[in-house]
């Protein structure tokens, strides 16, 4: 399944039981809310799974449960970046052989603060390892290493690499929509852009925002496809002080907050990332009037 067609893409959050376990339990509720929802797409493992604290054996045990209930519905893209490019090469290779993946999420490295050069090696590298698509992922709000968009224009030439999650700003998205290449897939992953993303002819939004507002954002974008520019910028004027709110704590905290609030399971979040205040969980669903 390719990702033409996946304009809300969500990167899921992973439900965790009381004793911080992964809870499999949890997660058919949580893919059916999605998909009911407008999800497009679902990442796994990223940074709203909370992927720096899983395992490589829950990674994989994660991925296998999300295929079997997802069931060929919409694609799904999995985490396999690290700031270690052998580490990354191998578990490319690994996950390319469960049948039900469609795209592994690569993020720029993180602590190394690689050079340009080596951060399209580290990319080429990963693209080089398997035939599983990779979509390039640049968030140097929490890598600080940016990949710059002519090292992203450059990668996208290869024939593995297929989309970026893009998350330094406008600018960025606007020379990556003009310049790259037509069948390359540009994502804003700030729900803040999505409007202007897609108005400016990216593909959509890989989002956290997707797990509440699914529905809002998916009409919004459907004005935008059939020319309703003012009623899109208005749904998106109503939803942006919503979106800033689920990340008015360390994310996914607020997200989960919510989506217990909402009756839709899944748990804490894993040490060094904690749970909302009280204080802070009131505020946020405030905000969001839910």
């Amino acid at each position: 399944m390719n990702l033409e067609n996946a304009t809300i893409i969500t990167a899921m959050v992973t439900p965790f039981d009381e004793s911080g376990a992964i809870d499999f339990a949890k997660l058919p509720q949580l893919v059916k809310h999605l998909l009911d929802h407008h999800t497009e797409g679902i990442i796994l493992a990223g940074t709203t799974g909370e992927s720096p604290t899983l395992t490589h054996d829950e990674e994989i045990d994660l991925f296998n449960e999300v295929i079997r209930l997802v069931d060929g519905r919409v694609p799904i893209i999995c985490g396999v970046g690290t700031n270690d490019t052998r580490d990354s090469v191998e578990f490319v290779q690994e996950i390319s052989a469960i049948r039900g993946i469609d795209a592994g999420l690569a993020v720029v490295p993180y602590y190394n603060k690689p050079n340009q050069e080596g951060l399209y090696q580290h990319f080429k590298a990963i693209a080089e390892a398997s035939d599983l698509p990779i979509i390039l992922y640049n968030v140097p709000g929490r890598t600080v290493a940016n990949l710059d968009v002519a090292t992203s224009l450059r990668l996208a030439e290869l024939d593995n690499i297929i989309a970026i999650k893009e998350c330094f700003g406008l600018d960025a998205l606007t020379e990556l929509i003009e310049k790259a290449p037509k069948d390359f897939l540009v994502y804003t992953g700030e729900d803040s852009l999505a409007f202007s993303n897609k108005a400016l002819g990216g593909q959509g939004v890989i989002s956290v925002a997707s797990h509440v507002f699914g529905t809002e954002m998916y009409e919004m974008f459907q004005a935008l496809d059939h020319g309703e520019i003012k009623q899109a910028a208005s749904i998106q004027r109503q939803l942006l002080p919503k979106m800033d709110a689920l990340f008015s704590a360390p994310s996914p905290a607020p997200v989960k907050a919510v989506l217990n609030h909402m009756g839709i399971s899944v748990g804490d979040l894993r040490l060094p990332l904690v749970s909302c205040t009280s204080e802070e969980k009131a505020k946020i669903l405030s905000i969001l009037d839910i």
